[in-house]
């Protein structure tokens, strides 16, 4: 299993967003990124620098969202779809997106799924649940 620490994961989308001001030529999952880099304008200070991107601490209960958790959370999604794993993943979200008439929308309510999986699993000490994410990605897909 890929597990990249948090340096990483900011190191590869401050890389991501350097490569794409210069024109330069990006691999298949950095495409990814960028995509959602271009989706995501606000975040662009952020990713900016490096070096400051590295140390800063986003603060939930100061209203700091951390771009790159949520970023993360975005290529995450695009990758589980693009497999389909956990299987049926792919459908829901499509569902949802049609739905919403957004994948950008569809997304963020997926990452509340997935948040929310995550988060049982750890408590718990379990792997993550597949299924109940997938039913509450098609919750919300059937909710208005």
């Amino acid at each position: 299993m890929f597990t990249p620490s948090q340096a990483d994961v900011r190191r590869f989308f401050c890389s991501v967003y350097a490569k794409v001001l210069a024109g330069q030529a990006l691999e298949a999952i950095e495409i990814i990124a960028s995509q959602w880099l271009e989706e995501h304008p606000e975040y662009h200070a952020d990713l900016a620098d490096a070096a400051t991107a590295l140390d800063k601490i986003y603060d939930v209960e100061a209203g700091k969202t951390n771009p790159f958790l949520h970023l993360s959370m975005h290529l995450s999604i695009s990758e589980q779809c693009s497999i389909d794993q956990p299987r049926g993943i792919r459908q829901a979200v499509e569902l949802l997106t049609a739905r919403r008439n957004s994948l950008h929308t569809a997304h963020h309510e997926t990452m509340d799924c997935l948040g929310q999986m995550v988060w049982e699993s750890q408590r718990a000490g379990r792997p993550p649940d597949g299924a109940a994410y997938i039913d509450c990605v098609q919750r919300h897909a059937t909710r208005d």
